[in-house]
This record gives C-alpha cells, sequence and structure tokens, in this order.
C-alpha cells in the first residue's frame, strides 16, 4: 500500500472519516489540503505554497549606522506571500503590519493587500516602483519615519488609484508628494519640514475632504485650497503664513489657521463657504485695521478664535454665532453693537460663550442692555 494511503487511512481514522469519502486519484491532494490547514493556527504562520515563483527583484538601501544591518533575504513575489518582516494576519488578510520594527527600508507589498502600516521605522526613502505592485492599497501609513522629499521617487503613489488616505507626518518632507492619487480622501502631511505649497501641487484632488499640513514651515498657500470641492477640514495651523489662503472651497466647515503671522483678513472672505462653521486664527498678527466690517459676518460660523492677537475692539459677528474666544488682545471696550445691531425682545444673540479675559476691558464697562443682547450665554468672561 503507497505510504500516502496509509497515511490517509490513519488520519481519516482520527478524524472520524470514512474511506469511502476518498479514492485513490484524491489522495494526495487531500493530503496537501490538511496539511495546508493545519498550519493556519497561529497568528504568525508560514503558509504552504504549491509551487514558488521567481525570486522579486527588489534594492534595500544601506544603513546608516557604522555597523550596517544585514540586508534580509530576497522576497518572491507571489500574491499571497507575507514578508518576513512583517505580520499578515489570517483573519485580515488584506493588511499588512509593518510598523515599530526599526525598518530602514521598504519590504515588498504583496499585491492583494489594502492597509499597510509602515509607521514608527527609521524609513529614509522610497524607491521608485516601491507599491507598483501593491495597486490595490486604500490605507498606507508612513508616518514617525525619517523619509525625506529627495529619497522619494518620482511617482511612488502614481498607480496606487485607490489609495484614499495617505499618512506621512512627522518625517523629514520638504516637499509635498506629487503626484497624488485623484482617490485620496485624507492627507496627512504635518510635522515636516514643507516650506510652499505649488499653486498645481493638489490639483485633481476632488475627493479629498481633510488636509493636515499644520507644523510646517508654509509661508505661502495661494489659491492651492480653491479647487479641493469635497475639502471639509484644512489644518494649517503653526505655519509661517502671513496671508490666508486665496479661495477657499464653499464644502469647507473647519479652517484651522492658528500660529502663523497674518495680520488682515479680505472683506467678504468666508462668505465664499456657506458651510463654514468652526475658523481658529489664534496667535497671529490680526488688527482691526486688517478687518472689514463684515469679515466675521457669516451666518454660519458657529465658533471663532481670535485670541491671542492685536485687535482693540471687538469685530463685529453674526447673531447665529455661539462661541467666541478674544482673550489675550488689546481690547479696551465692550461694544454691544458688536454682537447686536437691534437689541430689542426679537433680536438677541445666540452666543452662548465669550473669553474677554487677557484685555484692557473693565468690568463697570459692560453696557446695560447686554444682558438682553446675549440672553443665550453661559459663560462671559472679562
Amino acid at each position: 500500500m503507497p505510504w500516502a494511503t496509509t497515511l490517509i487511512l490513519l488520519l481519516a481514522g482520527l478524524c472520524g472519516s470514512s474511506l469511502g469519502q476518498y479514492n485513490e486519484e484524491e489522495d494526495l491532494a487531500w493530503l496537501q489540503y490538511y496539511l495546508r490547514q493545519s498550519r493556519v493556527a497561529s497568528y504568525n504562520y508560514v503558509p504552504y505554497y504549491e509551487e514558488e515563483s521567481p525570486a522579486y527583484a527588489y534594492s534595500y538601501p544601506s544603513a546608516t549606522d557604522s555597523e550596517p544591518e544585514p540586508e534580509p533575504e530576497p522576497q518572491q513575489a507571489a500574491p499571497w506571500r507575507c514578508p518576513q518582516e512583517c505580520d499578515c494576519p489570517p483573519n485580515f488578510s488584506s493588511a499588512m503590519y509593518c510598523d515599530t520594527r526599526n525598518l530602514r527600508y521598504l519590504p515588498f507589498v504583496p499585491s492583494r493587500m489594502k492597509y499597510v502600516y509602515f509607521q514608527n521605522n527609521l524609513i529614509t526613502s522610497i524607491q521608485e516602483g516601491a507599491f507598483d505592485n501593491a495597486t490595490e492599497l486604500e490605507w498606507l501609513a508612513l508616518h514617525n519615519n525619517q523619509i525625506g522629499s529627495e529619497k522619494m521617487g518620482k511617482r511612488v503613489f502614481g498607480k496606487l488609484q485607490r489609495l484614499e488616505r495617505l499618512y506621512m507626518n512627522n518625517n523629514n518632507l520638504t516637499r509635498l508628494p506629487s503626484p497624488l492619487p485623484r482617490s485620496l480622501r485624507e492627507l496627512h502631511l504635518s510635522y515636516n519640514h514643507i516650506s510652499k505649497v505649488p499653486p498645481n501641487a493638489l490639483e485633481g484632488l476632488e475627493n479629498l475632504t481633510a488636509l493636515y499640513l499644520s507644523h510646517n514651515f508654509i509661508f505661502e498657500m495661494g489659491a492651492s485650497l480653491k479647487g479641493l470641492s469635497s475639502l471639509i477640514l484644512a489644518d494649517l495651523s503653526y505655519n509661517n503664513l502671513r496671508r490666508v489662503p486665496d479661495g477657499l472651497p464653499a464644502s469647507l466647515e473647519q479652517l484651522y489657521l492658528e500660529y502663523n503671522y497674518i495680520n488682515a483678513i479680505p472683506d467678504d472672505y468666508f462668505q465664499v463657504s456657506p458651510r463654514l462653521l468652526y475658523v481658529r486664527m489664534s496667535h497671529n498678527s490680526l488688527t482691526n485695521q486688517g478687518l472689514s466690517g463684515n469679515t466675521f459676518n457669516s451666518s454660519s460660523i458657529l465658533e471663532l478664535d481670535l485670541s491671542y492677537n492685536r485687535l482693540q475692539k471687538i469685530p463685529r459677528v453674526n447673531t447665529n454665532l455661539e462661541n467666541l474666544y478674544l482673550q489675550g488682545n488689546q481690547i479696551n471696550e465692550f461694544s454691544i453693537s458688536s454682537f447686536c445691531s437691534v437689541v430689542d425682545v426679537m433680536n438677541y444673540s445666540r452666543l452662548q460663550v465669550l473669553r474677554l479675559d487677557g484685555n484692557d476691558i473693565k468690568r463697570n464697562a459692560v453696557p446695560p442692555d447686554a444682558p438682553l443682547c446675549l440672553r443665550r450665554a453661559t459663560v462671559i468672561e472679562i
């Protein structure tokens, strides 16, 4: 009796299976299947392969330390293979976890992957064609590495036409990656060394809903946001901006510009964004001379943060505003007309929180009709 048939008899007896279920032509195929299934029991499993593919040709940069890190063994290009440096959970076969492993290179990404995590490593470069095999990628996490713009291929993301979220915050980028896939919905580039955003850097990203560029050195945005027709959130805080971006998208709901050097805002600047809810411009250089009477008179804005600027008067705001932060300015008078153009039973402000502490206003400067105008306010700090 052949050895395979003998083993089949033993396994069948152990599994309580009838020999009538198998014939000799199926013996070897069934045995291979049984052995393959028996290996899928643990998280870090080694999958069984019935055939091997030619070695995948891939280059890895050498380590920068005095003791060079040994290069990994060549990976196979089989679409189901998981790189030995990473984990590919059997119950989540489209995800690959390579984070927090002191990697200095990008391992091969199998074609089936949709979610790949390379964050918290020591990666310094991305080779041209690094993701050409992984065209199904939707999430790509590369944050908290040491990637520099000069060490990135010119079109490393060019073939990722399904990519929705790209995380490259906390790296050494000096410019925006380009070109970027039109499918992107979130772009995370905070905590880099970017100084300028060219007008066409974000061109074609009509699906982008969130843009994070805080904690860079950007001094000019121009009209780079104008064509982002789906943009909901733009975080440009902690930069070197001297002026606000030109042409906000109509879809915008959240605009964060705190910790810049902006000293003026054009008239009706916020009117082009009828969905705008939150505007934060604290720690800038705004003055009353740089504002028109209707700059913040937008009916959609619910929260406005103008704290720690150089304002000497309370700017006029819309009666729909709910939270106004003006602490740390140089305001020396409490003008009720800034909140209510007409004060009566039917006309009043919806303001709930008003911060005026850290200014030059005295408590007895509050006009007697303030309680009627600000009847909704629960917090007023002077």
